[in-house]
């Protein structure tokens, strides 16, 4: 095999899907798992020899680097291989993992790739479904916004809500710079690298109503669809890792559930604007596992819903998506009916490591 690609080694003649691992292990790098760059690295260098990591991207082969992205890929092999070290199916991937040492992770891996390449390609066909619960902290200045101009209760509904962890973001506790939010005695705490203001956080928050959907929703009380959702957890990110557990916790404490649906299905079947409320349509990293097609056809929903709303029943759409050119930063963004006006509330970190609040510099 030739020696694994550095993530500098990035240049415009490597193949786009040697480029997409490349490319994907330097961003694992730049949000501090070394351990993930370094095996997609040397997933990059066998799929430049024909090795059995050519076999298992097959399906998208042809696909341009952006879509390769989208499509997340990388992803879905990285996670495919920390899947196998949870099962404890092989003894010798799960040791190798325990001691995050990357050698022997590729070593066993590459083994047991070669040995069942089916197993990966059927675990890569599914859609990543991260359900990062740090994006809660991204997505709280909106849902505080929300509060602050409407003064109304709020309901709730996440598209492509995976677990559903997210769906409880008001039973977590935050840190926002100097400011703090939510329940100081709750299991889950989420604390980032907070830069700008705060969000306001004497708004008064209740949330009345909350539902989800995903078109594969994920069961966590099936140990295999638990323990996909873990796996696409970077195994060196003990932090993330804990979170995670914690808030699979919270969910099962509250029986969260999330409905199996397509999101524009569900957004036209189940989502209408209700006096004595303000409805919120909710949602991050999503919008790019859906084609052009898709995206107009949930915003012309959306919008419809926006021109129902009124002052007593007001309609908020909150996401946090990463802007056509950037996939490395998220933009979140409020639009608020009635009257439309959309605001660039904050800038973050694909896993919120770091957020900007920008909503200071966009008053409404």
């Amino acid at each position: 095999m030739a020696a694994p690609a550095s993530h500098g080694a990035m240049s415009e003649d490597l193949p786009p899907m040697a480029r997409a691992l490349t490319l994907q292990a330097g961003a694992c790098r730049a949000m501090g798992s070394p351990l993930s760059g370094d095996l997609l690295d040397r997933a990059a260098a066998d799929w430049l020899d024909g090795g059995v990591v050519s076999l298992l991207t097959a399906p998208w082969d042809g696909l341009s680097l952006k879509a390769l992205f989208d499509a997340a890929v990388a992803l879905r092999l990285l996670a495919s291989w920390r899947e196998l070290a949870l099962s404890g199916d092989d003894p010798a991937v799960a040791e190798a993992y325990g001691r995050l040492d990357a050698e022997a992770i590729w070593a066993t891996v590459s083994a047991a790739m070669a040995a069942d390449p089916a197993r990966f390609e059927a675990f890569m066909t599914h859609e990543p479904q991260t359900n990062e619960v740090r994006r809660s902290i991204g997505l709280l200045g909106g849902f505080l916004e929300i509060a602050r101009a409407t003064g109304l209760p709020l309901r709730c509904f996440e598209l492509a809500a995976s677990a559903g962890l997210n769906l409880s973001w008001d039973r977590y506790r935050y840190a926002v710079g100097e400011a703090t939010w939510g329940d100081p005695a709750a299991a889950v705490r989420i604390d980032t690298d907070w830069q700008g203001g705060p969000p306001p956080v004497d708004a008064p928050i209740s949330v009345v109503e909350r539902a989800a959907c995903d078109r594969r929703p994920t069961d966590l009380n099936d140990p295999s669809e638990r323990r996909r959702l873990e796996s696409y957890i970077w195994a060196d990110q003990a932090e993330r890792i804990a979170r995670i557990e914690a808030a699979i916790a919270v969910a099962e404490a509250n029986d969260v559930r999330v409905e199996a649906s397509d999101a524009l299905d569900w957004v036209r079947a189940r989502v209408r604007p209700q006096a004595g409320a303000v409805t919120v349509v909710y949602h991050s990293v999503f919008w790019t596992y859906m084609s052009a097609d898709q995206q107009a056809a949930l915003t012309e929903a959306i919008e419809a819903l926006g021109d129902q709303a009124s002052a007593e029943a007001p309609f908020a759409w909150l996401r946090m998506e990463p802007p056509p050119t950037d996939i490395t930063t998220m933009d979140v963004r409020l639009t608020l009916w009635p009257g439309g006006q959309e605001r660039l509330l904050a800038q973050a970190n694909p896993h919120c490591a770091w957020v900007t609040w920008l909503a200071a510099a966009n008053p409404s």
